[in-house]
């Protein structure tokens, strides 16, 4: 009978499994002493997350602030950047929670850690997917932004962060290898390599299809935009939209390029390869946790009014430093300031083209 019981399994009672437990029936050992690449990799990773974070809540803040961002795909690619502000935040909570400290762990605290970095992923595939909808809806009426109203935004931003919150805690409801009962990950040896697959392959078909839709609509706009007239108007709305697509699909293919090796590496896991998946593990995090740098990036290469707004914002916080207790003269008017001053500015202009012709016809008198 003792020939029957998994090598693998500690002959222990099943709730009082520990992490470690895990990690020695996975093969992956878990290091009892702070090694120097220990150090190396929380100080790489907690000061990538700062800029993680101060990056995105930058433009979060430029997309709230500048109302010529206020339409559907703005708020979308704001979202978008909310997603990356939460991957931050969870990679800085795996930072803090790896290494030797994986070992205190206990096990509703490491599905927590992994939890966060799933959803955040699915947050971020959701979204690209809302995104790439919203786009189809518009560009194939060459138009530059979409009708839909801001409720339905809201909602559609809340059903995102729905599903995304329920993929996350997928494996701590019941789909894992706790006690053993199905094959465990090497990768994540508290996840069953079937919901590794299931994840992956998830991921994978949601990218394939996102990068057709994207090629295609593409297709379309360079297509469209050759046929259009020369005329001033069409030229600069055919720019624009061709500038904000752009923009979308190269968001589009760093985020297909950051994480689709880590998720060929847990297809691989999850099929049971044993063609040391662990060695380029923390190469394919660290990929995958710089893509949500690199959106901010983008923004600001690609985009010329976003560039713009974040100039303001910073120059607004030198500012209040170097100002403090005073205002600073850069201000984000509103719509009504905004209105309001062009009006004024007109009756000004117009009393001042009056008053000239009032003059001009007292010299001829």
């Amino acid at each position: 009978m003792a020939a029957l019981i998994p090598t693998a399994a500690p002959a222990i009672p099943c709730n009082n499994y520990t992490v470690i437990d895990y990690y020695n029936a996975s093969g992956k050992v878990i290091s009892e002493l702070w090694r120097i690449k220990d150090y190396i990799v929380v100080s790489v990773g907690l000061t990538v997350c700062c800029f993680i974070i101060a990056a995105n809540i930058l433009v979060m803040t430029a997309i709230f602030m500048n109302r010529r961002f206020h339409y559907p795909i703005y708020y979308l690619l704001g979202n978008l950047a909310a997603a990356d502000l939460f991957a931050g935040i969870s990679y800085m909570h795996l930072m803090f929670h790896t290494g030797p400290w994986t070992a205190k762990l206990s096990v509703y605290q490491w599905f927590l850690r992994q939890g966060l970095i799933d959803t955040s992923l699915t947050a971020s595939v959701i979204n690209l997917m809302a995104i790439a909808l919203e786009r189809h809806q518009t560009i194939f009426t060459m138009q530059l932004h979409s009708q839909m109203t801001n409720m339905r935004v809201v909602l559609l931003i809340a059903g995102i962060w729905t599903v995304a919150l329920i993929m996350g805690l997928i494996p701590s409801m019941g789909w894992n290898c706790l006690c053993f009962k199905e094959p465990c990950s090497k990768m994540a040896p508290m996840y069953s390599r079937s919901y590794l697959v299931f994840w992956a392959v998830l991921n994978l078909v949601s990218f394939s299809v996102m990068v057709a839709v994207y090629t295609r609509i593409f297709i379309y706009v360079r297509h469209k935009s050759q046929r259009m007239s020369q005329h001033t108007a069409q030229t600069r709305h055919k720019e624009t939209v061709e500038n904000l697509m752009k923009t979308v699909f190269v968001i589009l293919g760093c985020f297909v390029v950051c994480w689709t090796p880590g998720l060929v590496l847990l297809l691989l896991d999850g099929v049971g390869c044993n063609c040391g998946v662990l060695k380029p593990e923390k190469f394919c995090l660290v990929l995958a946790e710089l893509n949500s740098l690199i959106n901010p990036i983008i923004y600001s290469y690609r985009d010329q009014d976003m560039r713009r707004t974040f100039k303001r914002i910073l120059c607004c916080l030198c500012r209040r430093r170097g100002q403090s207790g005073r205002h600073p003269d850069i201000r984000f008017n509103t719509l009504n300031q905004e209105v309001q001053s062009d009006s004024n500015g007109t009756e000004i202009t117009q009393h001042a083209e009056l008053k000239s012709k009032s003059t001009v016809k007292g010299s001829k008198r």
